[in-house]
């Protein structure tokens, strides 16, 4: 590495030769995130390098051991930069079942993590483990070699109970709600099948702490790849991008988590369910925001739609005066300078995040990202303008595709496209409500909210952005 440009940020250490942690799902957000965090680490304590476990294919695995587990992340912002990551030191596959079992009974392994999506720790709708799950199925038949990623872990504990070797720390870094209690849950219910004792040993043993992960992560398509030769003078298959900002906030569980990552970064606290809400209310909140007017009004881009002006105002003025006063306080959080950095995100012109991404699965979404702040707000006997224009807007969006035949992709997109298809914004929103979709039943009865959503739609649908707030 001693041959990087001097506008390459080189590691500050060797590759590791120690082995301490194992990672499922090496994919672009794990090694543009948690590994950066972890190659900080390892410029001061070297037992920490990370063995890729891919469950499913060996595409990543392969890139990454052509190059030594050495790749690059490029920074993407107005200023772009560009830094070596050299964190991993094995690249394992579904065929290397033996090492991957070795490794999680090792005592020098104390920490697993894992960024398999959602679908990926096999849960019931309920967040319960789902037993007739095909690869749950699987595992808890005797199959030697596990599928699931809580079959592994089980297997591995399984196996440093049967040694009298402490337990290591499981940590999800999947942005799913309470992810360490129901991995923690799951752990012991996968368990229960197929030994009680073992079970009883995870649920008094075993610390799975809760986690949030944030930081955009395009997908490495050829340009940047392309780009990526250009600054680094070779060609690096391996290299991943993100935005300037990162986060990583995990659950302080009372013990050691091995690496020091709150030295590299990462907040350890007592309230990560405090940062969820914050990023759901005041990150994807006013992202679904964007997304809905700024399409109504021409945009396809988050950084486009903050280039307009009125909307950029709007979005801002809904975060610090309608959004931030219904949170509570966070120890460690400064809801302004968190404000700020969103804002900060979302001009940032080198991401290109597309509103119509975004605006998928809304009625999935809004509950969570506005109609929760609204509640609280209606509780209060306020009603908050740019929240109830943020949901006409999105009863607009629905009217305007209904209408045109383009497609809402959404989950109940054919019921809403329904609901949509002819009416006012007024007959519309009472469809919806009566198929349950957006507001729950005590919102749905406020009939004051209901005209105030419905009024903000027709005007939208109408172009008359003066009355709800924005200038053309």
């Amino acid at each position: 590495m001693a041959d990087l440009p001097s506008t390459i940020t080189a590691p500050g250490h060797a590759m590791p030769s120690k082995t301490g942690i194992v990672h499922f799902g090496p994919g672009a957000f794990h090694r543009a995130h948690q590994a950066a965090y972890i190659d900080t680490v390892l410029d001061h304590d070297p037992r920490w390098g990370i063995a890729a476990v891919s469950l499913r294919t060996r595409g990543t695995i392969a890139a990454l051991e052509e190059q030594a587990g050495a790749y690059t992340i490029g920074i993407r912002d107005a200023a772009p930069g560009w830094r070596v990551i050299a964190a991993h030191n094995r690249f394992l596959a579904s065929d290397d079942a033996a090492e991957t079992a070795a490794l999680l009974a090792s005592p020098d392994v104390g920490l697993v993590t894992t960024t398999v999506t959602e679908k990926g720790y096999c849960l019931a709708p309920d967040g319960t483990l789902d037993a007739n799950h095909p690869d749950i199925v699987h595992d808890i038949s005797g199959a030697p070699t596990p599928r699931s990623v809580i079959g592994w872990m089980v297997s591995g504990l399984a196996a440093r109970r049967a040694a009298r070797i402490a337990p290591f720390v499981p940590m999800p870094c999947d942005n799913l709600a309470n992810n360490g209690a129901k991995l923690h849950a799951a752990l012991a219910a996968f368990a229960r099948l197929r030994d009680p004792e073992l079970a009883r040993w995870i649920e008094g043993e075993v610390r799975v702490p809760g986690t949030m992960v944030d930081s955009i992560t395009p997908a490495s398509d050829t340009a940047f790849l392309d780009m990526a030769e250009a600054a680094l003078g070779r060609r690096d298959d391996a290299a991943v991008q993100r935005e300037t900002f990162v986060q990583w906030v995990i659950e302080d569980i009372g013990r050691p988590l091995g690496p020091d990552l709150g030295g590299a970064g990462a907040t350890i606290t007592n309230d990560v369910a405090g940062y969820e809400n914050a990023k759901l209310r005041l990150l994807n909140g006013p992202h679904s925001t964007l997304a809905y007017v700024g399409l109504l009004r021409g945009h396809a881009s988050v950084a486009e739609a903050m280039g307009d002006a009125a909307l950029a105002t709007f979005v801002e003025a809904m975060m610090k005066d309608e959004i931030a006063p219904m949170l509570r306080q966070v120890p460690g959080l400064d809801l302004g300078a968190y404000i700020a950095a969103v804002l900060g995100r979302f001009r940032n012109p080198a991401i290109i995040h597309k509103l119509e991404q975004i605006a998928m699965d809304g009625s999935q979404k809004l509950p969570y990202r506005l109609v929760d702040t609204l509640a609280e707000a209606r509780r209060r006997g306020l009603m908050p303008a740019r929240i109830v224009a943020a949901l006409g807007c999105w009863i607009t969006f629905a009217m305007q595709r209904a209408r045109t035949g383009t497609t809402i992709v959404d989950p109940l997109g054919t019921t809403i496209a329904a609901a949509a298809a002819d009416g006012d914004a007024g007959t519309v929103l009472a469809r919806l409500l009566d198929a349950g979709i957006l507001l729950p039943p005590e919102l749905a009865r406020d009939e004051a909210l209901v005209a105030a959503i419905a009024g903000a739609a027709d005007a939208a649908f109408a172009g008359n952005w003066d009355r709800i707030g924005l200038a053309r």
